[in-house]
C-alpha cells in the first residue's frame, strides 16, 4: 500500500486523503460545534498517543482517522441519524458504515468492520482496548479527551501536547453538552440506556428514570429454566 498523504494539524501528523475530507464535511453537517471539536481532538490525541505505542504502529491510518472523526454521529442534532431503538454508539457505527459503502466502494468488509467496531465499542473500555490496533487507537484518543494528561499512564499525552490541541480545537463546554445528550437519551429512548453507562446519567439526573428490575442480573435472577424438565416428544 502506498504511503498516505499527510498534513500537520494541531501538532500531530495525520493522514490527508480525499475520503477523509468527505468524512469531515459529512461529520460537520451532523455535529454540534462542541461535538465536532471533540471528534477532531479525539483523532489528534489518538495519533499522538498511538505514535508512542509500538503495537499500534502498523495500523491502518485512514481507518483510524475516519473511525475517530465519525464516532459520535449518533449524537446527530438534525435527528436524521438517530434511531428510536438503538444505542447512540450503534447509530453512529451504522451511519459511518453506510456512508463508507457509498463513498468508498473499494473498501473491503474488514475495513468497514474495523470502523464499525471502533465506533460501536468506544465507550466499553473493558472490551475496546483488547480489539485490533485501529480500534484501540480510536479509543485511546476518545478517552484522552475525557481524561486529560494527568489520568493517562505512561506519558502517552503530555500537557504541552494537550494544550496545542485544545488551542486549535477549544473544548466549547464539552462536558455540559455531554450531560445534556446523555440525559436526553435517557428521556427519549430509555430502553437503549439500561445496560450501559448512559443509564448512569439517568440515575443521577433524570426525574422518573428507573432501571429497577430491568438490569441483566434481574432478568437472569428470574430465569427458572434449571428447574424445568425437557418435554418428551409427542
Amino acid at each position: 500500500m502506498s504511503p498516505l498523504p499527510t498534513r500537520v494539524f494541531a501538532g500531530a501528523t495525520i493522514p490527508d486523503t480525499a475520503l477523509i475530507t468527505k468524512v469531515l464535511e459529512y461529520t460537520r453537517a451532523h455535529s454540534t460545534d462542541f461535538a465536532f471539536n471533540h471528534v477532531q481532538r479525539s483523532m489528534v490525541f489518538g495519533f499522538i498517543m498511538a505514535s508512542k505505542i509500538p503495537s499500534l504502529a502498523d495500523r491502518d491510518l485512514e481507518v483510524h482517522a475516519i473511525g475517530a472523526l465519525m464516532h459520535d454521529l449518533g449524537w446527530d442534532p438534525t435527528g436524521e441519524l438517530v434511531s428510536k431503538d438503538k444505542r447512540f454508539e450503534v447509530d453512529g457505527a451504522d451511519a459511518a458504515r453506510e456512508f463508507l459503502r457509498k463513498e468508498a466502494p473499494d473498501w473491503d468488509k474488514h475495513r468497514l468492520q474495523l470502523v464499525w467496531d471502533a465506533i460501536a465499542l468506544h465507550t466499553v473500555g473493558t472490551i475496546v482496548f483488547h480489539k485490533e490496533p485501529e480500534v484501540q487507537a480510536v479509543a485511546y484518543g476518545i478517552w484522552a479527551d475525557f481524561q486529560g494528561p494527568d489520568r493517562i499512564e505512561g506519558n502517552l499525552l503530555t500537557w504541552d501536547e494537550y494544550n496545542v490541541v485544545v488551542a486549535e480545537l477549544p473544548r466549547l463546554s464539552l462536558m455540559k453538552g455531554l450531560k445534556g445528550l446523555m440525559c436526553h437519551f435517557c428521556e427519549t429512548k430509555p430502553a437503549t440506556t439500561i445496560d450501559n453507562t448512559v443509564g448512569e446519567w439517568g440515575d443521577k439526573f433524570v426525574k422518573g428514570y428507573d432501571r429497577t428490575g430491568k438490569l441483566t442480573c434481574d432478568l437472569l435472577l428470574t430465569c427458572d429454566l434449571d428447574g424445568k424438565t425437557l418435554l418428551e416428544d409427542p
